[in-house]
């Protein structure tokens, strides 16, 4: 598709709202789907009884993690209420904007809530060493995934559309 996708479509500003806001919806339930599976799965870890047996770097990571996830899935939640509390003003393209941008955001909460997940569990299966290199793996393979793949091609595509 070209970098003039848009204009091919031959679609009303209104039209390229709603088709938007249908993509933007599809891709925050597949965020909020992650987010709530990992998100209950840490809310029940203090409860296991080996949980006191974690060290101090370990309860750390924890908590770190269980606040990245709830940052997380609050920015994914925070579209619904401004949705409901703007309902019928004319808002919508703020609104869209409003839930991209939160999404954007909370991919890098959660970017980070998966990282520090897998080094506790590495840390506490294989050791310091593991949780590191486990760590490094997935903070650049997720960072570079989710966010440096994309955006180094929004840079080309921008590159094209000047020359």
């Amino acid at each position: 598709m070209s970098a003039h996708a848009t204009e091919e479509r031959n679609e009303s500003p209104l039209e390229r709202l709603d088709r938007n806001t249908v993509e933007l919806l599809n891709e925050l339930r597949v965020a909020g789907t992650g987010i709530q599976v990992l998100f209950a799965f840490l809310l029940v870890v203090p409860f296991n009884s080996g949980f006191a047996r974690l060290s101090s770097f370990d309860r750390d990571d924890y908590f770190v993690t269980l606040l990245c996830i709830a940052v997380a899935a609050a920015l994914l939640i925070a579209p619904s209420i401004h949705h409901r509390l703007l309902f019928r003003r004319g808002q919508k393209a703020y609104l869209v904007n409003l839930a991209n941008r939160l999404l954007i955001v909370a991919m890098g909460f959660l970017t980070a809530g998966f990282t520090g997940i897998l080094v506790l569990i590495s840390n506490v299966i294989f050791g310091t060493v593991a949780a590191v290199v486990v760590g490094v793996i997935a903070g650049i393979g997720l960072s570079g995934l989710w966010f440096a793949v994309p955006l180094s091609r929004r840079f080309a595509l921008r590159e094209e559309h000047q020359e």
